[in-house]
């Protein structure tokens, strides 16, 4: 028996390795040289912030810094914080000599139904459409900070490519030790759960998009029932990107240009941040929650124990398998500069994240899923 699931978890890395769009190469990213488009669209950049202070300066900065050469407007809603946000987001664009136009939009009261994030991005989208039709829309959250030519290449690949949602999935901050040993792991699971070739191609169903970045065309997401028909999604970006790619092809990509500076200094710092959307991510369903834990356990908690406990070919099988997903791991790390003997962590990383998942779903039950910024927020619209 022990040789059966063994090489069942050979079979599961082959599968990952082999035929899940190669997701674990971490190859689709912003490197391709584009031209611009005849004409430069108006672009109106729309930031959520909630007590903010930590980051929106430099956040506000980078945009307000953008080489864009056509029309760019910044909004950004304070949404009934209690520190400096949107005095240092003031002063921040006061600071930079830039031609592009500066809003901060103060928020009123979350209404029912409504996550805190997506109601704030609906304020800002109305005070966009007021101040004169966009064309395209760039969600963007208080911690990102862009690299001069950010608009300017989403542009023009949403431009090249007719896309509806153009994203990147912003560079995540990665010194603390919290964050080195579970940062990367975060970027692989996201992968290999939503494999970024498959995303792009307009014929796969696989959809998502990451919330730090996302240029969206303004008539598609009309189309598509505006900020509205997701109101009260918690995992908003991929819920955003579904009903997105029903009106036109989308497209994801890592980068160097986006990157976040919000700071997980400590182990319960990243364990809130992934255990408070992980039950979302299985629907709130007990039984997807039970499958997932027995195929986390499966494909990465078997192979170690196998070629560290297991005896003659189910060790041997467990040894390459291990081999196998630290091999997957790497391009990963790479990416973020980290030491490749982190890969052969990944067991243990995988075991932390299936104990979030649980706590995810046990904050659900007691009536705090989905806890930002004070707000107790899974399942808002039931």
């Amino acid at each position: 028996m022990s040789g059966l699931i063994a090489f069942l978890t050979l079979v599961i890395w082959g599968y990952l390795l082999c035929a899940r769009g190669r997701f674990w190469l971490s190859s689709v990213r912003d490197s391709a040289s584009l031209a611009p488009p005849q004409a430069w669209p108006t672009v109106a950049v729309v930031i959520p912030a909630r007590n903010e202070a930590a980051c929106v300066g430099a956040s506000v900065g980078s945009l307000m810094n953008q080489n864009y050469p056509g029309g760019l407007a910044i909004f950004l809603v304070d949404d009934n914080s209690d520190d400096a946000t949107a005095e240092l987001a003031r002063g921040a664009a006061a600071t930079t000599a830039s031609r592009h136009a500066f809003t901060v939009v103060s928020g009123r009261a979350l209404p029912q139904g409504w996550t805190g994030k997506l109601w704030a991005v609906k304020q800002g989208l109305d005070a966009a459409e007021a101040d004169g039709p966009a064309d395209y829309f760039l969600l963007t959250d208080a911690d990102i900070v862009h690299a001069p030519d950010t608009v300017s290449w989403l542009v023009r690949k949403a431009e090249g490519g007719g896309l509806a949602l153009t994203s990147f999935m912003a560079k995540l901050r990665c010194k603390s030790a919290a964050e080195r040993s579970h940062v990367p792991a975060f970027i692989f699971f996201f992968q290999m759960l939503f494999p970024f070739s498959w995303v792009n191609r307009a014929n796969s169903p696989t959809a998502a998009a990451a919330g730090g970045c996302m240029l969206v065309r303004a008539s598609d997401l009309r189309r598509a029932g505006g900020i509205e028909a997701i109101r009260g999604d918690l995992i908003d970006d991929c819920a955003l990107a579904r009903k997105l790619k029903a009106f036109g092809p989308i497209w994801l990509g890592l980068t160097n240009r986006a990157r976040s500076i919000r700071a997980y200094d400590n182990w319960q710092d990243v364990r809130d941040m992934i255990s408070r959307s992980a039950y979302a991510q299985l629907g709130y369903s007990p039984w997807l929650l039970l499958f997932t834990t027995a195929g986390l356990a499966l494909t990465f908690l078997a192979p170690p124990l196998f070629a560290i406990f297991g005896h003659d070919t189910a060790r041997l099988i467990g040894i390459i398998t291990w081999l196998l997903m630290a091999l997957a791991f790497f391009p990963t790390l790479q990416f973020y500069g980290l030491s490749p003997l982190w890969s052969f962590a990944l067991p243990g990383i995988a075991a932390a994240y299936m104990l979030y998942t649980l706590d995810s779903a046990y904050q659900y039950w007691v009536g705090r899923g989905g806890t930002w910024k004070g707000r107790a927020q899974a399942n808002v619209s039931h």
